[in-house]
Parts: structure tokens; C-alpha cells; sequence
């Protein structure tokens, strides 16, 4: 039987075997992915040029733009390489660096999302301690535990992967590199050994999803009470995107990560794996920024700022010529 140091590439999924289809699909994950880089590009410039925005909000929301833009970045071009040139190989190398960083920006955003309840929780239920709990030192040390976390759990759950030995071939039924899938291919009861760190890792995403609940438990309960009808809208604009994205990511992920590695559904696995590395990278800047009228007017304000300095490159162009 084949073992891991003997499996010099993986299979991955094809989204078609028709070619019609394949370039469907080309197409459609492009269009996404470019969304995606557009959308997160956008919010970057933004935050980082407009004084106005320079809040811990929208330092954790900077963060978390990065964050989307390397997951992403992470699956959907070897996907995309793949259907365009017809292949499902991927070197061994490539999938283990595939699983690092998934694991590692997955999980440094969940962490950061963590991070982000609190601030709303301290914005709205302890605004006079905001600028104490909230300095630049400490965003900035709450930012490096997330990344620190994500790239740990990263290390310690691709380490433990790819030591065990691989029995069932090399065909990865999903579109990237993951875990439970590679478990499949491993000897019998193997994987055990992963398969418990993954329900310890999931156990602690749990806990940190009811820490988010309970903090915008404290967090509505406050909005409820205020007198002001625009007081209220505005925090809700503020909050709710943010239930919106952690619950998309939360079941998704619990979904792709807490089924037996022996129970498989192709099409509902593909679709949880979608839902939770392609799809938050994508629509996280339009829910971010849709009910978010200071992102919108900096975002309005940085494209009216491009468009006149077009005009006047144009223009001075002209004048030269």
C-alpha cells in the first residue's frame, strides 16, 4: 500500500467533465475572485487613507480584509489553473501548503471576528472605556493574538496531517487541499489521533461563538434601551453585518469539520467548502460596507478622488500632446 512519503502529488475535484462546463466554471470563480480582490482592495485603500476611519473598528475590519483576500487567494487559482488547463494534480508541497495557510488565515479570522464582538460590545456597553480598553496598543496586540493563533493552530494541524501515513490513494474530493478530506486517505484508524485535535480545535471555535453571542446579547440589550431612534439604527448598521459573517463562516466550517471522515456527501461538502473559503472573501466587503454609511461616503469619496485624477492625467495628457 502506497504511504504518504510515496504520494508525490493529490487529485483534486473537478467541478465538470464536460469542457463546456469546466469553462463555465473558469468563469464564474473568476468573476468571484475578482469581486473579491476589488472589493477587499477597496476597503483597504480606503481605511488606510482616510483619517476618519483610522478607529479600532476599522483597523480589526482592515485586518480582516487581508485575511479574505490570502484565503481566498489561497484556493480559488489552483482552481481555477486546474479547470482552465484541465488537471486535477497538485504536488504534495503545494497541498500542505494549501492546509497551512487555509488553517492558518481561517483561523486567524475567526479569531479577529472574535475580536470584533468584543469591540462592538465595548463601543456600545462601555463607551467610556472604549479609548482605555481600546488604545492602539492594545488593537494591536489583540490583532497580533489572532494571527499568532491562526498561524499556531495552522502549524500544529499540518504537522499532524501529514504524518500519518496515506493507504487510500491520492484522489481529494474536494476543490483544495482539507483535512477531513485527506483523512480519508489515511490507514484505518489513523487518523484518530488528527481527527481528535480537529474536534479539540472545533470545540474552541464553539466557545468562541458563544462568547460572540453572549457579547451581542449584552450588546442588543443595550441598543434596546437606548431613547434614540438613530441611535438604534446606527448600532444595529454596526452589529448586524458582523452576526451575518460569523454565522455563515461558523456553520460552514462546523459542518466541513465535524462529519466523520467515513460520512460523505460530494455535493454538500463542496457546497460547505464554497460557503466558507470562497463565498465570505467575496460578499464581506459589500456587507460591511452596505449598511456602513462612513465606509461608504470614504469609499465614495476615494473613487470621486480617482476618477478626478484620471480626468486630470487625461487632460494633462492632452494639453502635452
Amino acid at each position: 500500500m502506497p504511504n504518504s512519503s510515496s504520494v508525490s502529488e493529490f487529485l483534486l475535484l473537478a467541478f465538470a467533465d464536460t469542457r463546456e462546463l469546466q469553462l463555465l466554471h473558469f468563469g464564474l470563480f473568476l468573476g468571484i475572485y475578482l469581486a473579491a480582490l476589488l472589493g477587499n482592495g477597496l476597503i483597504l485603500t480606503a481605511v488606510a487613507c482616510d483619517h476618519r476611519l483610522h478607529t479600532p473598528m476599522y483597523f480589526f475590519l482592515l485586518n480582516l480584509a487581508i485575511l479574505d483576500l490570502g484565503c481566498i487567494s489561497t484556493t480559488l487559482p489552483k482552481a481555477m489553473a486546474n479547470t482552465l488547463w484541465d488537471t486535477r494534480a497538485i504536488s504534495y508541497e503545494g497541498c500542505a501548503a494549501q492546509v497551512l495557510f487555509v488553517f492558518f488565515l481561517a483561523g486567524a479570522e475567526y479569531s479577529l471576528l472574535t475580536v470584533m464582538a468584543y469591540d462592538r460590545y465595548v463601543a456600545i456597553c462601555k463607551p467610556l472605556h472604549y479609548g482605555s480598553l481600546l488604545g492602539s496598543r492594545a488593537c494591536a496586540q489583540m490583532a497580533a493574538a489572532a494571527w499568532g493563533s491562526g498561524f499556531v493552530h495552522a502549524v500544529l494541524h499540518t504537522a499532524n496531517t501529514f504524518s500519518l501515513p496515506l493507504c487510500q490513494g491520492n484522489a481529494v474530493d474536494q476543490f483544495f487541499c482539507e483535512i477531513p478530506q485527506i483523512l480519508k486517505l489515511s490507514c484505518s484508524n489513523s487518523y484518530l489521533r488528527e481527527a481528535g485535535v480537529l474536534v479539540v480545535s472545533v470545540s474552541l471555535v464553539f466557545g468562541c461563538f458563544v462568547f460572540i453571542v453572549l457579547s451581542y446579547v449584552q450588546v442588543f440589550r443595550a441598543v434596546l434601551r437606548m431613547p434614540s431612534e438613530q441611535g438604534r439604527h446606527k448600532a444595529f448598521s454596526m452589529c448586524l453585518p458582523h452576526m451575518v459573517v460569523v454565522s455563515l463562516f461558523v456553520s460552514t466550517v462546523m459542518f466541513a469539520y465535524l462529519k466523520r471522515p467515513s460520512i460523505s456527501f460530494p455535493s454538500l461538502d463542496l457546497m460547505a467548502a464554497v460557503l466558507y473559503s470562497v463565498v465570505p472573501p467575496a460578499v464581506n466587503p459589500l456587507i460591511y460596507s452596505m449598511r456602513n454609511q462612513e465606509l461608504k461616503d470614504a469609499l465614495w469619496k476615494l473613487m470621486t478622488r480617482c476618477v478626478s485624477d484620471a480626468a486630470n492625467f487625461q487632460s494633462a495628457s492632452a494639453d502635452d500632446s
